[in-house]
């Protein structure tokens, strides 16, 4: 009742992540467990190895004028913080799997932290040169709802499944972007439809699919992780 009287539940019961007519989240139930192993111990082990993680960041926004009110600049350090300090470009990376509740406010927010970092990164890797691809954006709560406290790991669990099938689903309910976000002269792009990722990976000349995973509490907490799908490799 007190999320529903503060505007945060979506009134049709669909949650429209970065569409012009969104009106809140879904509230989703779920939970979700992987064993993380050191890659070594797990290639000694002839384990079943789903991802790798290149790398994570955590952060807290401070200070904000309300609960559920995100600051575009903290997300925009904690993104910039993860790669990094993982010593990975922006243009290696072909998904972000963001928040995206679905809010009026939220996802305009998310979009413009997310725009921050990869200036910063480009100009960080490349001195701003100029570096033409395509990076899609999707949020798994157009599927299942807002987990909340599991929100992170259902979107770390989209990202496995994707890589594993070399899909990256479509997100629902979307037909006219939000009037607050703004695109273009970025490389990203909303996936509306699924996608192959080998072929988004072929047109940016990636030779791994690697992803972004981005989760934040109505509080202010933040945190990042940089997935990648993983090929057996020699020199580990």
């Amino acid at each position: 009742i007190s999320f529903s009287n503060g505007g945060m539940l979506s009134p049709t019961g669909r949650c429209k992540t970065f569409d012009e007519d969104a009106d809140g989240y879904v509230r989703g139930e779920g939970v979700g467990v992987i064993c993380v192993k050191n890659l070594k111990k797990a290639l000694e082990d002839n384990d079943k190895i789903y991802a790798v993680i290149r790398g994570t960041e955590i952060n807290h926004g401070g200070y904000s004028s309300s609960l559920t009110a995100p600051n575009p600049n903290s997300q925009s350090e904690l993104i910039s913080r993860a790669y990094i300090n993982a010593n990975i470009p922006p243009e290696t990376v072909s998904y972000i799997e963001t928040h995206g509740t679905g809010t009026k406010l939220g996802d305009p927010v998310e979009i413009s932290g997310l725009k921050k970092a990869f200036n910063k990164l480009h100009n960080h890797f490349h001195k701003n040169k100029d570096f033409k691809y395509s990076c899609g954006l999707g949020s798994v709560k157009t599927n299942a709802g807002h987990l909340e406290a599991a929100a992170g790991i259902a979107g770390l669990t989209k990202i496995i499944l994707s890589m594993k099938h070399n899909i990256i689903p479509g997100n629902l309910h979307f037909n006219k972007l939000n009037s607050f976000i703004e695109l273009s002269n970025s490389p990203f792009f909303i996936v509306n439809k699924n996608i192959s990722w080998n072929d988004l990976c072929e047109k940016n000349n990636q030779k791994i699919k690697r992803a972004g995973l981005c989760s934040y509490g109505y509080g202010g907490a933040g945190a990042h992780a940089i997935i990648e799908e993983f090929i057996p490799r020699t020199d580990i």
